[in-house]
């Protein structure tokens, strides 16, 4: 036995005792609260983790609720962005449906409605232009009064799409009523 005790210590091994098995190495370090055993269950974990952050995304894009907005629609510039679209009527929030009773006219076959109708498309489309140019001017002009130090990087965009939505169809809900100031 005392020649045994005088062999030469493996370096990595502690002191005084051989070296642990992996398994008894790594026993006590592994977390005893359940993580997932498998792939499978991670997956599903994930997919519910997920599933419940969407459906308070949904809930926020209803509500309104600042915290739990989608990254695109946070921040006080797009809030302001927002309120400032959601407070004044567009010409563009009304295309979809002037593009329905235009190519309704369209396929009339009377030429002289047709011709009506082309007419119609170029007045739409310069009516939507000039205000989008408008909007796109005091909008900038607000944002840079108000939010000097914010990054303001894609809010007038921002603005500009939620114009071409119809007001009860915009997400987040609008916050403010026509003619309300932002």
């Amino acid at each position: 036995m005392a020649a045994e005790s005088h062999q030469p210590r493996d370096p990595q091994a502690p002191k005084g005792r051989p070296t642990p098995k992996r398994s008894e190495a790594r026993g006590p370090r592994r977390p005893m609260a359940g993580g997932p055993q498998n792939r499978k269950d991670a997956a599903k974990r994930q997919r519910a983790a997920r599933r419940a952050e969407l459906a308070k995304q949904r809930e926020a894009l209803a509500s309104g609720d600042e915290r739990h907005l989608p990254a695109r629609d946070k921040g006080p510039v797009r809030r302001l962005a927002r309120d400032f679209v959601d407070s004044r009527f567009s010409v563009a929030e009304f295309f979809l449906p002037l593009a329905v009773i235009i190519l309704v006219l369209s396929m009339l076959p009377s030429l002289q409605l047709k011709n009506i109708s082309l007419l119609l498309w170029l007045v739409v489309i310069v009516l939507i232009v000039i205000d989008s140019i408008g909007t796109t001017v005091r909008l900038r002009k607000r944002i840079q009064e108000r939010y000097p130090d914010e990054n303001r990087r894609g809010a007038i965009a921002y603005a500009l799409m939620r114009t071409l939505q119809m007001r009860r169809m915009r997400l987040p809900k609008p916050q403010v009523a026509r003619g309300e100031k932002p």
